[in-house]
């Protein structure tokens, strides 16, 4: 029996590990591709490949990688991605910044955990929390919900989901300010 269930494990174990290095690399270049296109998504045009100049930015006890866009040498934006907690777990998320501050736009990477057809909003590009993200400058602008006394509305019945998004979005620019005294 001991001979038959060993046997079976290493069977299985050797089935796994064909199927896993099958799929690793496609995998890996998806991951790649979602990280591009919410780039894209969050900086104004650029020319250069920002995935291939990423780099780290230490924020208390979080690290956060930035992706410079460029356009020929010149700066055009930064890409700061964060994780930030929502109601279900962490939302990460892109935030774009021009090179005065000013943000861009924003891109949610993944959100899987939040509560399908509420918190899961968070993830549209057309809710309201993120539409008035847009040209805003975090350091004019307090980014809270209505329900704190800011003036930015949260997602309908899922305040939590949009405070911390909003949280993300300030961390992201305390990253951006570090960039920007070096």
């Amino acid at each position: 029996m001991v001979v038959v269930l060993t046997a079976i494990c290493l069977v299985a174990s050797a089935l796994l590990a064909v199927v896993y290095n099958m799929t690793a690399e496609p995998i890996a270049k998806a991951e790649v591709a979602k990280v591009n296109a919410a780039i894209s998504a969050v900086v104004p045009e650029f020319d250069n490949v920002p995935s291939e100049e990423v780099f780290e930015v230490e924020d208390g006890a979080k690290v956060s990688k930035v992706y410079p866009a460029k356009k020929g040498d010149q700066i055009v934006g930064y890409a700061v991605e964060v994780k930030s907690g929502g109601f279900g777990g962490p939302i990460q998320i892109m935030v774009g910044f021009t090179p005065d501050g000013v943000i861009y736009n924003t891109s949610v990477v993944a959100a899987s955990n939040e509560t399908p057809g509420l918190g899961a909003k968070i993830l549209d590009e057309n809710i309201p929390t993120r539409v008035q993200m847009k040209g805003l400058n975090p350091a004019e602008t307090k980014l809270v919900v209505k329900n704190d006394g800011g003036s930015i509305d949260a997602i309908t019945a899922s305040t939590i989901t949009s405070r911390g998004f909003l949280k993300g979005v300030e961390s992201a620019y305390g990253v951006f300010q570090k960039i920007q005294s070096k």
